[in-house]
């Protein structure tokens, strides 16, 4: 890619494959010059790296790439419900200083002619038109007034229902987001209300959005994912439309069916979705670097991994959510243990434990050892790998986990390992404890995959303790 359409090709490189299809859609050029460098931005924009792009034409007039990079900002910018809410909220602002400027009014009277309940922000919209009939009013300005009232008395009973749904939005979220977090409050109760919602389509956009989000846990509550997939579809055709768009809401819709495409096993799907997800830096970036790092450690695409996370260091130590940033550390030392590079994974771990310890035991922290206790397995530091587990009582904290459906009793392997080679144990006296803490059910293939790699290298290591595994493992009904 030649310099002199660097800028063009780095702007083209954040433009994602449902705003191009809008954009084809809805461009009107008379220049088949430009609608070719346009299609040819589309096609790009399904690529997932830059190598992988058609450069652009050099000799075409620099003009055409500066007008149409213009042209596709101005566009996208005009259709996004968030820029949109920005100047709701400012023009409020302003209505409520008394600081309203002639073309800010200008705009405002015009779009009171032209919303419709179904606008992403409605509510917020209706709300701002409320308070702007105070300063026509004071000001005797009668024939805006009308205007803004005839507005306010036409939509008052859509904007009060809007109210009304986003008030019973919030109550069906209590009842979802506990059973997500463990609760037995059932959440099944209200799929069909909002799944009414979301195909509303006489319903503001923000009410129908919020009712897909609230689908999507009850869904995965459940575990029901085809429904889910359905929906999503739909989502994807309206988003290709232009509706719902905003650069934040599209980068999750990407986010959400790469998850999907996980439960699905389509890893080369999910892995497509993944680098959508990341295009555009916002402030999930990390937790989608991090989604998309797990997908590509399931393909055993190590060092692509390592890479991308390399990349993405300097966002996940600005990140606030530990959650993520511990995800980030996980998956770090995971991607190094997996090229070998051992002493580097435990370094890695271990400076980030003694600065963040608190912080790690109340966010991931059985994925962080895992990840921890491997580098020390792989180095055969056995005494380090006991002292860290008594140390942290991690033993004690792992028995909490042995309910959850995702649970595998890896640390306990590891510890046992450590302490049979240093004779701190014998394996009678392990037995027990190892029996007592076999989940029942089947992990899945990725992970049943990553525990017999586990349990070749403990019976090379420790051919009775491993025999006793698989064992334990065939006994469990595991698919081994």
């Amino acid at each position: 890619m030649r310099s002199k359409l660097q800028k063009f090709f780095e702007f083209s490189r954040t433009l994602l494959p449902h705003e191009t299809t809008w954009l084809l859609s809805h461009q009107h050029f008379d220049d088949k010059v430009k609608v070719a460098i346009l299609e040819q931005v589309h096609a790009n924009c399904h690529r997932l790296n830059d190598q992988d792009c058609q450069p652009f034409d050099d000799t075409i007039d620099k003009r055409k790439y500066s007008n149409l990079k213009h042209w596709i900002a101005d566009r996208l910018s005009a259709l996004d419900v968030d820029l949109h809410l920005a100047w709701i909220l400012d023009t409020e602002r302003k209505v409520l200083t008394d600081t309203v400027e002639p073309e800010t009014e200008a705009r405002l009277l015009h779009e009171i002619k032209t919303c419709r309940p179904t606008e992403f922000y409605f509510v917020k919209f209706y709300e701002m038109a409320q308070a702007y009939r105070h300063l026509l009013l004071i000001r005797m300005r009668y024939p805006e007034h009308e205007q803004v009232e005839l507005f306010l008395q036409k939509n008052e009973s859509a904007w009060q229902r809007s109210l009304r749904i986003s008030d019973e939005l919030h109550k069906a979220t209590h009842d979802i987001v506990k059973q997500y977090a463990g609760d037995p409050t059932p959440s099944i109760q209200w799929e069909k209300r909002l799944t009414d919602l979301f195909y509303d389509e006489t319903l503001d956009g923000w009410n129908r959005y919020m009712a897909l989000v609230r689908l999507t846990f009850i869904y995965y509550n459940y575990r029901r994912f085809e429904p889910l997939l359905e929906k999503y579809e739909y989502f994807e055709q309206q988003l290709a439309q232009g509706n719902f768009y905003s650069k934040r809401i599209l980068i999750n819709y990407y986010g959400n069916r790469l998850l999907l495409h996980v439960k699905f096993r389509e890893f080369e799907k999910a892995e497509y979705y993944g680098y959508l997800s990341i295009r555009v830096k916002n402030l999930d970036y990390v937790h989608y670097v991090n989604n998309l790092c797990a997908v590509l450690l399931r393909q055993k695409k190590y060092r692509e991994a390592l890479a991308l996370l390399k990349n993405a260091q300097p966002e996940s130590k600005k990140t606030p959510s530990f959650h993520n940033k511990i995800g980030f550390v996980s998956l770090y030392v995971q991607c190094l243990n997996h090229l070998g590079q051992y002493l580097a994974a435990e370094n890695y771990a271990e400076t980030y434990l003694r600065a963040y310890p608190k912080e790690i035991f109340q966010h991931r922290w059985h994925l962080f050892f895992t990840g921890y206790l491997e580098s020390l397995f792989g180095q055969r530091k056995f005494d380090r790998l006991l002292k860290v587990c008594t140390k942290y009582r991690l033993l004690e904290r792992d028995a909490a986990y042995l309910d959850k459906p995702y649970y595998l009793p890896v640390l306990r392997w590891y510890y046992a390992v450590a302490a049979l080679h240093t004779q701190r144990e014998t394996l009678e006296r392990l037995k027990a404890s190892l029996a007592a803490f076999m989940p029942r059910h089947c992990p899945d293939l990725d992970k049943l995959s990553e525990i017999r790699e586990l349990v070749h290298q403990i019976k090379n290591l420790e051919p009775s303790l491993g025999s006793f595994l698989e064992k334990l493992a065939q006994q469990a009904g595991w698919k081994w």
